[in-house]
């Protein structure tokens, strides 16, 4: 198990819970995965136990380096931003792991949305609802909370970026031949089918229900809508760093011609 997780909750408010690093080693590996272009393998490493994925090519080792790479030590914070979205998508996959969860972006600052999930019912294989996600690495989660997220969250409850999220979710639905394309796209126009997800980093003073305060008033409806992550660290950059370094090493490795 990489990630443990457990239940929280500001009932009615929110409901969500706090992820803790089983291992930093293991999380470490997938993340260079990832890096590498290779959130495919990773995603089996995450389905099945003992999951041996191939080398990698050694041409993606340079990207990968870049990706896991600050240009300013001092300012790690898109290096940081990047590694904390991957975990975010491991930590989803091992949540719910019948969700169709779009790919990690794969360059530092995008504009788009942090994570995009997709609900599809097993049996009838209709979307129940879309999961908007905003997916933070940071050392203010209250400010960044209320300063960043939750204005991207009024903005999508207004319908100002229906014409992006219609774009991504059907990029996620054709992933899998058995959905309806037209038909979800209909269900989630028309039925606001759709939640949200904040994950941010916090530190052990952090009040999860000071840090998510006032989500109820940017997301109406039933709890369901409104989901809220944690992951408590003591020291956010040092341990990015670390992760980042212990996935460059791996990389190394998996792009190393074989002896």
């Amino acid at each position: 198990m990489l990630l443990e997780f457990t239940d929280i909750t500001s009932d009615p408010a929110w409901a969500g819970s706090s992820w803790k690093v089983v291992s930093g080693d293991e999380l470490a590996k997938l993340v260079a995965r990832v890096a590498l272009g290779q959130s495919r393998y990773a995603l089996h490493v995450l389905e099945q136990i003992g999951f041996v994925s191939p080398k990698a090519a050694a041409s993606t080792l340079t990207g990968a380096i870049k990706l896991l790479t600050a240009p300013d030590p001092k300012k790690p914070y898109q290096r940081d931003g990047w590694i904390f979205q991957v975990l975010s998508w491991i930590a989803a996959h091992l949540q719910d792991r019948s969700a169709l969860i779009r790919e990690p972006h794969m360059y530092h600052a995008h504009k788009g949305f942090d994570g995009i999930h997709v609900k599809v019912d097993a049996d009838t294989k209709r979307v129940m609802f879309v999961v908007v996600c905003e997916e933070k690495a940071t050392e203010n989660p209250r400010k960044t909370v209320r300063e960043k997220v939750w204005p991207e969250f009024e903005g999508l409850e207004k319908a100002e970026r229906d014409h992006q999220l219609l774009s991504e979710v059907i990029a996620v639905l054709r992933t899998d031949p058995e959905v309806d394309v037209d038909q979800a796209i209909e269900e989630i126009v028309w039925k606001d089918a759709r939640s949200y997800r904040v994950a941010v980093t916090v530190g052990d003073t952090d009040d999860p229900a000071d840090t998510f305060d006032g989500y109820p008033g940017v997301v109406a409806g039933e709890i369901v809508r409104r989901r809220a992550e944690v992951l408590p660290l003591k020291e956010l950059r040092a341990w990015m760093a670390d992760i980042a370094n212990k996935a460059i090493a791996h990389a190394k490795e998996l792009t190393a011609p074989n002896v």
